[in-house]
């Protein structure tokens, strides 16, 4: 939806319709930062898989990551929208380009907060768990090879 919310945005941009213009960027926004969550939560469930790999049973899994990975973005958006609604809209690219309409979000702040600083949560959160990720595959393989020894000698 992502990819589809992008490739149409410019073309219904031209319409010139305002509610249009907010409803595409806004959609942009949601599907962008949904992507950004199913990323989170997918590093979360290597965690759970690969060091959490016993007694892990969580009840009704699915609809948890469902509500997280379509939700979350739904509180950023709703929270955007109640604010100023005004936030998104059709700002050009840039001058020397005039036909490079775009719908987006149109203040720096909001963008830095609800879209740079969402992802560098997002990337934090990956960072963490791929490094334990990582350091229980180590030390998985360095137990192995000291039972291995073992049995060697």
């Amino acid at each position: 939806m992502l990819n589809m919310v992008f490739l149409t945005n410019s073309w219904l941009t031209s319409f010139n319709q305002p509610g249009l213009c907010i409803t595409m960027a806004m959609l942009l926004h949601y599907f962008l930062l949904a992507a950004f969550t199913w990323m989170c939560l997918e590093s979360l469930h290597f965690y759970l898989a690969l060091v959490k790999v016993f007694n892990v049973y969580v009840p009704k899994y699915i609809l948890k990551c469902c509500i997280a990975g379509w939700g979350i973005p739904a509180i950023v958006i709703t929270l955007v929208l109640i604010t100023n609604k005004d936030f998104y809209g059709n700002g050009l690219l840039s001058e020397s380009h005039p036909y490079s309409n775009f719908c987006w979000i149109q203040d720096n702040t909001v963008f830095y907060v609800s879209v740079v600083f969402y992802f560098f949560l997002i990337f934090l959160m990956n960072t963490a768990m791929f490094i334990t990720v990582l350091l229980q595959i180590h030390s998985v393989k360095t137990r192995t090879q000291k039972t291995s020894r073992f049995w060697k000698r």
